[in-house]
């Protein structure tokens, strides 16, 4: 029985209209995981920054930190630069309890699919190999101590290196030959700092110092003077030393010398 007063072709159109804008509002339903939520963690480069300085700060290796980046051999960056402190392509999952759309199952058809061709599979590329962690250059009886005194505190997860008492101004040496790669006092908790590079794995620093004596991009030999103590942050004279193998923390007393 037909509505009084209504013609049956309208209510016709009426009614497939309301199907197509139905399904075209179910189709574009779906979730946009948000910018930060897969954004990477990031540092703005500040004046007196270096990159070895920046990957020292954040435990990371200084090369994987350039390869991010973009950042050539010279490992030159300048204040203002935005450095990514991931890999690319290493995004967060989304976030739990959030929805994603599924897309509608496709109904069965009654044509009987269709064989495949015959072709040769395509040979999948292979994935680069990843490098592999390099061998400490230097090993026990390499190093010295850069200075010598009383360990006042000793290496852990939290130290990251050991502190070494002594007084102010003693002369603090070279632990190893190197380069000066940092020479400042832009890391927080280090006081002024010097950072030497021995090889493209190790590092070594020295931390709160009253006077540094060389600069960044000197050749040093091992024992050669870099600074003078200074006073730690409860100010007593001390010498944080620190080593790092690939921008990771090591305990420097397994590689020292016993006496």
């Amino acid at each position: 029985m037909g509505v009084p007063g209504i013609d049956r072709n309208w209510l016709a159109v009426l009614a497939l209209g309301l199907t197509l804008l139905l399904a075209g509002c179910a189709s574009a339903v779906r979730w946009d995981a948000p910018a930060s939520g897969f954004a990477g963690k990031t540092y703005t480069v500040r004046s007196g920054d270096t990159l070895y300085s920046i990957a020292f700060r954040h435990q990371l290796d200084y090369r994987q930190l350039a390869q991010w980046n973009g950042i050539g051999r010279s490992y030159l960056i300048k204040p203002g630069q935005v450095l990514k402190l991931y890999a690319s392509g290493s995004s967060p999952a989304p976030a739990s309890g959030s929805t994603v759309a599924r897309s509608p199952k496709p109904r069965p058809s009654s044509t009987p699919p269709a064989r495949p061709a015959t072709t040769t599979p395509t040979p999948r590329p292979r994935p680069a190999p990843t490098p592999r962690a390099s061998k400490p250059a230097l090993g026990s009886g390499q190093w010295d101590w850069p200075v010598r005194g009383p360990i006042l505190r000793s290496y852990s997860e939290r130290s990251k290196g050991i502190d070494i008492g002594g007084a102010v101004g003693t002369p603090i040496r070279a632990a190893a030959a190197g380069t000066v790669v940092y020479a400042g006092s832009a890391l927080k908790g280090y006081g002024l700092l010097v950072i030497i590079k021995h090889s493209d794995a190790e590092l070594s620093a020295y931390g709160h110092n009253r006077r540094v004596r060389v600069k960044e991009g000197q050749q040093v030999a091992k024992g050669e003077t870099l600074a003078e103590m200074g006073l730690g942050p409860s100010k007593q004279p001390l010498l944080h030393f620190e080593i790092r193998h690939n921008g990771k923390p090591v305990n420097p007393v397994g590689l020292l010398p016993k006496s």
